[in-house]
This record gives structure tokens, sequence and C-alpha cells, in this order.
């Protein structure tokens, strides 16, 4: 096989196509290649015309191929969707005149057009071409494949460090060529308020700016002395939910609460504690950590958070495609200092007959439950919402670890696994000096590439509650694009692997052949313009000397 047949994620099924059996009236090539080339015709099938318009804007463009619709060439790129197909499983055939990509819906169509690019090679993954008139060669294969996992996602957190749209966008193309599916948009934190909502302008206008940022971990002494900040208008928002739709990307927003709020708190302080501290001294949270100013579990509160939610459903609608129905509501790292000298929480606790704290959290969430469940929707959250007692119908991002994923899945409740000690990307590469602002443990590409999402604990019952998988990508230490892209990737690449292909036990996983596979897709990745980390290590301008982090030696624990 050529680099071209180098694929990540690995399919179940690659086979050589008997040289010249597409093309009768051919000398068979020794090198079993055809070539596409200016009369090469696109021929979509019913409900794959918006797969064709992606090949036009991204292969069309990279080529310099018109790939007319209509035409008397033998030559044809023919899309089509095939019943016998499981629904995101696809079949490409390079047989001659004749390159079929078909799939078991629009999505898996999609799938097989990614792989279609790969095959031509690194040059076609660039904007325009590099050689016009080139001779494009496609290696004659048959490729099966189908998934692993439903949930293939990615969580960006724009609320630390905002990503303008532009980089959104760039991410959601950088996961559809990876095949992942779910982007898990973290908007709001104590740091940042991203997302417009027209009834509380002040949301925005003062929850998307801070006027200073810690540069590093929030030990270090460095500051951005600079006011950082920005937002999505609906507007934007709508184009991101529609550009991921188009790449059978489903997008699902988080709003937190009751904690990492501190930014609305700013902007409305009567969200806040009131009666425990000054809530209008408080401005955007310019540092890192766990902050202990909560939202108030007060009528007022949830009134407000219901309008907020009426706004986001609107922009984030549940439609056919997978996991739309989704809303996730963090529900992570609240500290119930407050609500414990709140003479307000209290009487509320004692209204509601409940025995403390947690269960108030508990309480909060499950109002959201119940007001998500009413209008066709699905709350999501952290697995601190087991903390005294999982609401009703909700799903578990397990990210401390196994534990939370495994309580949820024997209670019958869908669980996505995202454990921070295996999948959080935030997380160094390697240890050593070199490498920039090192957070938590070392997680190598081969350590992401052994990660298993489905616990040995589960019985095959409960692991149909597994979902699938996601990577997280916190910001707090990623002052933009490029230092994004250095955390990412390449291990983005392993991580895709894991959640699509059908590898095997961890300790089986062949890493030789797949860092082989990925000498091609450093190719591909260059051509795309990723800032990833070289597998020698940081470059010089990707180094961030001086810069305090947080690394935790050893490894991490197996929980």
């Amino acid at each position: 096989m050529t680099s071209s047949t180098e694929l990540i994620p690995a399919p179940r099924r690659i086979t050589r196509n008997p040289a010249g059996r597409g093309r009768p009236n051919e000398q068979a090539r020794p090198d079993e290649q055809t070539r596409l080339d200016e009369q090469t015709r696109l021929v979509p099938g019913p409900g794959t015309e918006g797969v064709a318009r992606w090949l036009r804007a991204t292969v069309g463009a990279a080529t310099g191929l018109v790939l007319p619709e209509h035409g008397d060439s033998e030559s044809r790129i023919a899309l089509s969707i095939e019943p016998d197909l499981p629904p995101e499983g696809y079949r490409v055939v390079v047989d001659g005149h004749d390159r079929l990509i078909q799939g078991g819906s629009a999505a898996g169509v999609l799938w097989g057009a990614q792989t279609f690019r790969q095959l031509l090679g690194p040059d076609a993954f660039r904007r325009a071409p590099l050689r016009p008139g080139r001779d494009w060669l496609l290696p004659e294969v048959t490729v099966e494949d189908f998934p692993r996992f439903r949930w293939r996602g990615l969580l960006l957190d724009v609320a630390r460090h905002f990503m303008p749209k532009e980089g959104v966008l760039r991410y959601l193309d950088l996961m559809a060529a990876h095949k992942l599916n779910v982007l898990h948009f973290h908007l709001t934190d104590d740091q940042g308020w991203r997302l417009e909502i027209r009834r509380y302008p002040r949301l925005t206008a003062i929850g998307s700016w801070r006027s200073r940022t810690k540069f590093g971990h929030r030990a270090s002494p460095l500051w951005d002395e600079k006011p950082h900040g920005g937002f999505y208008t609906q507007d934007d928002i709508r184009e991101i939910v529609a550009y991921a739709a188009e790449r059978h990307i489903t997008v699902v927003p988080e709003i937190d609460v009751p904690g990492h709020s501190q930014a609305a708190i700013a902007a409305y302080p009567e969200l806040g504690n009131t009666d425990v501290i000054d809530t209008t001294a408080l401005s955007v949270w310019d540092t890192w950590g766990i902050n202990p100013n909560v939202l108030a579990p007060t009528d007022n509160t949830l009134r407000f958070y219901e309008g907020v939610f009426e706004e986001v459903l609107e922009l984030f609608p549940a439609d056919a495609a997978a996991f739309s129905e989704f809303v996730h509501i963090g529900g992570d790292e609240c500290p119930k200092d407050q609500w414990r000298r709140s003479p307000a929480a209290r009487t509320r606790m004692k209204e509601l007959g409940l025995a403390d704290e947690d269960e108030l959290q508990a309480w909060f969430v499950a109002h959201f439950d119940k007001w998500l469940s009413a209008r066709g929707r699905r709350l999501i959250g952290w697995d601190e919402i087991l903390e005294g007692g999982l609401a009703e119908g909700a799903a578990v991002s397990s990210w401390r670890g196994y534990a939370g994923g495994i309580a949820a899945a024997r209670a019958g409740h869908d669980v996505v696994m995202c454990p921070e000690q295996r999948v959080y990307l935030d997380h160094r590469q390697a240890d050593g000096p070199d490498e920039p602002v090192p957070i938590g443990y070392v997680r190598t590409l081969e350590d992401v590439y052994r990660f298993e999402p489905v616990p040995p604990e589960l019985t095959p019952e409960e692991a149909v509650r597994v979902l699938g998988a996601q990577a997280n990508v916190w910001t707090e230490v990623m002052e933009d694009h490029a230092r994004v892209d250095y955390q990412v990737f390449p291990r983005l690449a392993a991580f895709a692997e894991v959640a699509w292909s059908g590898l095997p036990a961890p300790g089986e996983r062949d890493f030789a052949d797949f860092e082989r596979r990925m000498g091609a897709h450093y190719a591909r990745l260059d051509a795309l313009g990723v800032a990833y980390r070289p597998p020698e290590g940081p470059r010089p301008w990707q180094k961030r000397p001086g810069v305090l982090g947080r690394p935790v030696d050893g490894p991490p624990p197996n929980r």
C-alpha cells in the first residue's frame, strides 16, 4: 500500500482491486492506480447533494478540477446511499473509471468522502492546486468501514480563551476530517460568557470580557494586562450550527450552572448569593481554578436561566441529527460554602425537605431536567450531578475518571466517557522543561491511543449505555489557536481512531502501525495548516519558557 492508503482512522477493511477490472478497453497499470482528470464527473444520488457540494469545495479546490455533474466522460465519482450499509458506515470503491462513495446515510457518504480525500494524498487537503494540470492518482482499492461509537466528541472551551467564529469553523472541518461528530461547545464560565442572549444583553456587554488574564497556571506571577473577550452573535451561532450540520456534526451547547458562573453574576449581581457577599463588587474572573461564587438557588435564578435556555433551544434546535436533543448544563465543581452560609439557601432547603447542599444542587439540576424534558430535550451534565441523586432521564459526561460513568450506566443512564486522566488534551504531552505550560499528567500520543472508553467492570447490558467518548480541550493556558492546535494534535488523531475504529484491547493495539500511518497524516495536517506538536518535541516558537504550569508526576490513577 502507498502512503495514500495510510488511513486514519483505520478502516475495518481495505482491499486491492484487480488492475484494469473496471476499464476493459485500457491496458492494466502495474501500479494499480487510476487518474482523475478535467473530464471526471461528480454524480450525486438522492440525499447526497450536500456531500457533493463539500467535495467540490474541498477536493475541487485542491485539485483545480471542476467535477461537473453532467457530461460524456466515463470517468466519474458516484455518490449514493445504500440501505445494506450501517447508518454511518461507508464503502469506497476505486475501480478504473468508476469511483463509488456509498454510505448507509448521508453521514456515511460524507465519512466515505473523507476517506476518498485521504486516498488522493496530502495535497488534496490544500485550498488551491500546487501544480495545476498535474495528475491526481487514486489507488484501486475498496474500503469498507463503520464506527464503533455513535458519540465521537470534542469539547472546545471558548469561555476561558475566546475562539473567534472562523476558528470554530476551522475546528469543525478538522473534526470532520477525523470522522468526529459531536462538538461539545463550552460557552460560559467564570472567565467569560460567549453567547448573545437578547433577553439579557448585559451577559455579553459585561460578561463577555475581562480586564486582564492570568498567564500560565493560577500560581504564576505573570499577567497579560490587556482586556480579553468576545462573543458569538445569535447569527454567528446559527452559522456555526449550520456549518456543523453540513459536516454531519451535532453541536451540543453547554451553559454551566450552578457553579462556574461568576461572569453571569458580574453582569446580573442578583443571580449570586447576595445575603453572603456583595455581588455588585464582582467582575468577570481573570484567573483560574474553582470559583466560590455560585448561583443562588432562588426562583429568580431559575426564571432567569429558563429565559436563557429558551433562546438556547431556538439556536440549537433538536432535529433528526444524532444527539441534537441534548443540552449540557455543566453541574461540576460547585462549591457549597456560600449556600451553607446563606439564610435564603437554608430556607429553600427547609421548604423542599432537603438534607444537605448536595441535595440542593440535585434539586437545581432536576428542575432543568424536567424543564428541558417538557420541551422535548435531554439534559446532560458532568458526573457531579450524580451527587445527591441523579436526575431522571439525565445523561452523564464522566470526567473525574471511570467511576461516575460506571455508576450512571449501572443506574440505566447514558454516558459519554471523557476521563480527565486519559483524554484531557490540555494535559502535557511529555515530561521535561521544553513542554509549554505543562499541565497535569503526561499523556502521550500512545497513551491516548490506548484509551478504552468502556470499562471492563460493565456488563454487556450496562455497556450499551456508553454512547461513546469525548476528548476535552480546556483553554486556560491556550491563549490562541496555535496553542490549541499544539495541545490537540496529533493526539486528536489517536483519539479519533479509538472512537471510530474497531480496535482490540488497549494492550493489544498496534501502536507501531498507527505511528507509521501518522507519517502520512502529518503531511495532511501540514497541508491543513495545523500547528501540531512534532514527534521530536516542540519547535522553538511553540515553547513558553518561564511560564508556570501545574505538572502532576507519575502515572494517572486508573479509576
